[in-house]
């Protein structure tokens, strides 16, 4: 059994970053569950109020989105983790006080449900460049696969545990489960014995724009890093077609029912752990990985538009779409993660995570705003035809960029 347990399983520091994240993720499911659920059987919320509590987790992206990355590149991410998740701890307890206390109003909610998204942007930007300083060059791709197990756990696992509390003891006592899951990460990050490196000052502007644009700039100039920016803005843009429409499209166009559709969509969970079961077994030729990945998710991807037939096949055809595209999309991802880790020198990785993140929330809803129009102009069937057109032709552009020859030892 020892021969199992190598490598990060016996890396303590990394161990408990990895155990105070997964009890954290888990958390954050009950609360982003809970949060309209309490809108709506505390507060009565109308559709119009959901519609906008959903819209202010957004804002802080767009405000900050690019300036999150300068504190994280200037200060020591451990204690920045630490104090997002102290005051995240802090508004989850506001809320089951203010429901039982009778305080709890729409506006007190929407602020929290923003701090929130703000909190959570700076954990994750920190989050993600706190890494390459914990553990050594060649587990990271390893390291991010384990991390990302985490992520696919609690999505598959996170609502269906939500539910249960919420119909148990009410949404806002569920929330305090949350509470307890940033207690044990704070807890585990100040267990972490390995010292963390101390900013180097020399590398910063008294100006904040000029230490954004200094993030901007790096991405720009880097063939590999631009041609991974402009990709993702690109298959983010015709991705949320999917976003906006996959539901109408199963239920309205394919007749799918509610549960069916409920089904498809774990079942993308199922795919995403199985990329990240996969991506930390493969070897180091990481531009071939990405490229290849990026294809089978587009090729896949047309059984969705193109699905047909009996009950049976349409459900099979959409059903292999998101197992073999959610696999697929999940080693892109951590192998991308990966590349950006090692290619972006540790003082600028906070911005230039933090660019690539305003680059794909950016453009996420101008897709879901485009995909509606041209399903609404045609079908919802037309629109994600569309849409893996041109994810299709991203993947094929991207396999010609000098992605294709880059390699994690390289970067």
């Amino acid at each position: 059994m020892a021969r199992f347990f190598t490598g990060l399983w016996r890396h303590p520091d990394f161990l408990k970053l990895w155990f105070g994240q997964t009890l954290s993720e888990f958390g954050s499911r009950i609360t982003r569950e809970a949060l309209p659920l309490i809108a709506v059987i505390v507060l009565a919320a109308s559709p119009d109020d959901i519609g906008m509590l959903v819209a202010v987790a957004s804002v802080p992206v767009f405000i900050l989105g690019l300036f999150i990355g300068v504190p994280v590149d200037r200060l020591r991410r451990r204690p920045l983790m630490m104090i997002a998740d102290s005051i995240r701890l802090l508004l989850v307890l506001l809320l089951p006080i203010a429901a039982f206390t009778g305080n709890l109003t729409m506006p007190l909610l929407m602020l929290i449900t923003a701090l929130m998204s703000l909190l959570g942007l700076l954990f994750q930007t920190a989050y993600r460049a706190v890494l390459p300083t914990l553990i050594q060059r060649d587990q990271l791709a390893d390291g991010n696969a384990k991390l990302a197990t985490t992520d696919s756990l609690a999505e598959i696992g996170g609502p269906a545990i939500a539910g249960f509390l919420i119909q148990a003891v009410g949404a806002p006592l569920a929330v305090l489960l949350d509470a307890v899951s940033y207690l044990f990460s704070i807890i585990s990050i100040t267990l972490i014995r390995q010292p963390e490196p101390k900013p180097d000052k020399t590398k910063h502007h008294a100006n904040i724009l000029y230490d954004v644009r200094e993030g901007i700039r790096l991405i720009a100039r880097d063939p590999v890093l631009r041609v991974l920016a402009i990709s993702m803005g690109c298959r983010t843009f015709f991705g949320n077609f999917f976003a906006a429409l996959y539901a109408y499209y199963a239920i309205q166009e394919l007749s799918l029912s509610p549960a069916s559709l409920g089904v498809l969509v774990s079942m993308g969970g199922i795919g995403a752990l199985a990329g990240a079961f996969i991506a930390g077994r493969l070897p180091a030729r990481t531009g071939t990985i990405l490229i290849g990945a990026l294809l089978v998710h587009a090729v896949s991807g047309f059984l969705v538009p193109l699905a047909f037939g009996s009950p049976i096949l349409i459900f099979g055809m959409m059903a292999a779409a998101q197992i073999v595209g959610d696999t697929a999309m999940m080693v892109y991802g951590i192998h991308e993660i990966t590349l950006r880790q090692l290619r972006v020198p540790n003082d600028f990785l906070g911005r230039a995570n933090a660019t690539m993140d305003f680059i794909a929330e950016g453009i996420a809803p101008v897709g879901a705003l485009v995909g509606g129009a041209i399903a609404a102009a045609t079908t919802a069937r037309f629109a994600l035809l569309i849409a893996m057109l041109g994810i299709l032709l991203v993947a094929i552009a991207v396999s010609r960029s000098p992605l294709r020859y880059t390699q994690l030892a390289d970067a």
